[in-house]
């Protein structure tokens, strides 16, 4: 058997994903296992990524072919699409640049989670059909995750009920962008000024549904401050990891080196939820993996 074969099939499927918004960073150097490369190593820790690189620029199938041999079969990326087609066009006449990008990512496809779908602000309640129509073209077996960031989404009112109703109808999910902590306290380095610059300032609205959750949580400067917003969703992921759901949960940071840190929190908070959804090398004491 091949390295590449044995990396494929190790490890066991897990009951949850877990994964930062990125697969390198140059804090992470001494921090993540030896690898042949940063998803390799990466992809031993953790076993999911946001693929933001694809929101600026699309890879070439060489690319992809490269990141398919670094990842074991169990592991997920969850590419964003193209700017182009959810904020350029939004999601109208995109039927030849979403069939180029899919192209592309042709030889990851027995690897790829659902793919997200993040809307802009000035997506509003008079794009839906835009939506479902992209939606109800996509090709089978591709599934997206939509993350929506207009106020009328979000009010309770016939916009959100529409939106909500026609994500359940197709079985996917809602992204939920919990911004909770991250705003929690005055900015007080240039991180986390930039963060909140950035990143919405909107209600946490959970859509309760069948398709798999998927939760982009922006941590506190502050590592330990991050427990009390961790905990609410240690115990949903408890339920849903008991009703065999397998979530995705991605780990922001306002600086992305300290990813891996809060990575560590969760898992620590989680194992001791549910013991059989710990990911061992989060868990273990450097030197092993030089985890902190």
């Amino acid at each position: 058997m091949t390295n590449q074969q044995t990396q494929r099939n190790h490890p066991m499927p897990h009951p949850y994903f877990l994964g930062c918004p990125q697969w390198q960073h140059p804090d992470w150097n001494r921090l993540l296992p030896p690898g042949q490369s940063p998803l390799a190593r990466y992809s031993q820790v953790f076993n999911s990524v946001e693929g933001n690189t694809t929101f600026y620029a699309t890879p070439s199938p060489e690319q992809c072919e490269r990141w398919r041999s670094q990842v074991p079969d169990p592991f997920r990326f969850l590419f964003k699409l193209p700017r182009q087609i959810t904020h350029d066009q939004m999601l109208a006449g995109v039927d030849q640049p979403l069939r180029a990008f899919l192209t592309l990512l042709d030889p990851l496809q027995d690897v790829l989670g659902p793919l997200l779908l993040q809307l802009p602000p000035a997506f509003g309640p008079e794009h839906l059909n835009n939506l479902w129509h992209f939606i109800d073209t996509l090709p089978s077996p591709l599934t997206c995750a939509v993350e929506v960031r207009h106020p009328a989404f979000f009010d309770k009112g016939h916009a959100e009920r529409d939106l909500n109703r026609g994500l359940r109808e197709r079985t996917l999910a809602r992204v939920c962008f919990d911004t909770r902590a991250l705003f929690a306290t005055p900015a007080t380095d240039e991180a986390t000024r930039d963060a909140q610059r950035k990143k919405p300032r909107l209600p946490l609205h959970l859509l309760p549904g069948d398709a798999p959750p998927v939760i982009r949580y922006i941590g506190h400067p502050d590592l330990q401050a991050n427990r009390p917003f961790l905990q609410p969703w240690v115990d949903r992921f408890a339920d849903w990891i008991a009703e065999g759901k397998q979530p995705y949960i991605f780990m922001h940071m306002p600086d992305s080196g300290d990813a891996l840190a809060l990575a560590r929190l969760w898992n620590e908070l989680l194992g001791q939820r549910v013991p059989a959804a710990d990911f061992p090398d989060l868990s273990q004491e450097a030197p092993q993996i030089g985890l902190f």
